[in-house]
């Protein structure tokens, strides 16, 4: 894997549309996106949004960027957040994130529901395909593989059975709000894809968990890919390599964010 460089790109909305309930895309285009390179799966970059008083995000122009905004002021800088590439074109050169849109009204979820053509942000995006911004990568070993995820994740779920190759068997698990957020996830691989509808339950639920552990599982080599709620996504990886004998370097699990704590508190918790 290549400690990838990845640069800033200043783009703005071409398009946005509601796809669920939950779930709006917005398609960025803008100069420079030539250089734009997504490596598929669960590639993830920065989205930086101008606050509610700016027309364009302000962003470091330092080498070390983070650095550089961790010392701007809170109420100048752009709010930060990552998101996942779920999709890519050249000619012309857009890409797409979807944003799951939350209850609580954070500042991206705000933003989203109310995007239209011409706003402005920045990106933190990679330029080569082979970055540091990918995490699924299983061995060349792998028998088959496991997906969790919870709307947040279903994103990085949806490039993940896109980019896996014919024949490979996969079981996943997918955690939505509403039956209306239920979607035709394109793959070529055996895929055998549960959906679990939350209704009423609260977020960072153990629905995915009790799923997953009255499944029978195929046999083999697995691979794992987890990710949502960090206290979820830590409580089903106990399962898998405590009670399922998962070999801890099988199974890449990943907090996309954490009950009552926002993108700001664990950064801040991530610099101590």
């Amino acid at each position: 894997m290549t400690d990838a460089p990845f640069r800033f790109f200043h783009v703005h909305v071409v398009r946005a549309e509601r796809l669920s309930p939950t779930m709006v895309r917005v398609t960025f285009g803008g100069d420079g996106l030539a250089d734009f390179v997504s490596g598929g799966r669960d590639q993830r970059l920065k989205l930086f949004l101008p606050r509610s008083h700016q027309e364009t995000p302000v962003v470091p122009d330092d080498e070390d960027w983070f650095a550089g905004w961790r010392a701007m002021d809170p109420e100048v800088r752009a709010v930060m957040r990552s998101y996942t590439v779920c999709g890519q074109r050249r000619d012309p050169e857009e890409f797409d994130l979807d944003f799951a849109l939350h209850g609580d009204g954070g500042p991206a979820s705000r933003w989203a529901a109310r995007a239209r053509p011409g706003d402005r942000v920045a990106v933190l995006g990679p330029a080569v395909e082979d970055n540091a911004g990918i995490d699924f990568r299983p061995p060349h070993d792998t028998g088959w593989v496991l997906l969790t995820a919870d709307e947040t994740a279903l994103p990085a779920v949806a490039g993940i059975l896109e980019w896996l190759p014919a024949g490979t068997l996969v079981r996943a698990w997918i955690e939505v709000p509403h039956q209306e957020d239920l979607r035709q996830l394109p793959t070529e691989a055996e895929a055998e894809i549960t959906w679990l509808v939350r209704g009423d339950r609260p977020q960072g639920s153990d629905l995915v968990l009790d799923a997953v552990r009255a499944a029978e599982l195929p046999s083999g080599t697995p691979y794992a890919w987890i990710a949502g709620e960090s206290g979820a996504v830590r409580a089903l990886r106990r399962h898998l390599v405590g009670e399922r004998g998962f070999d801890r370097r099988e199974v890449e699990f990943t907090g996309y964010w954490r009950l009552g704590a926002s993108e700001e508190d664990l950064l801040a918790e991530d610099a101590e």
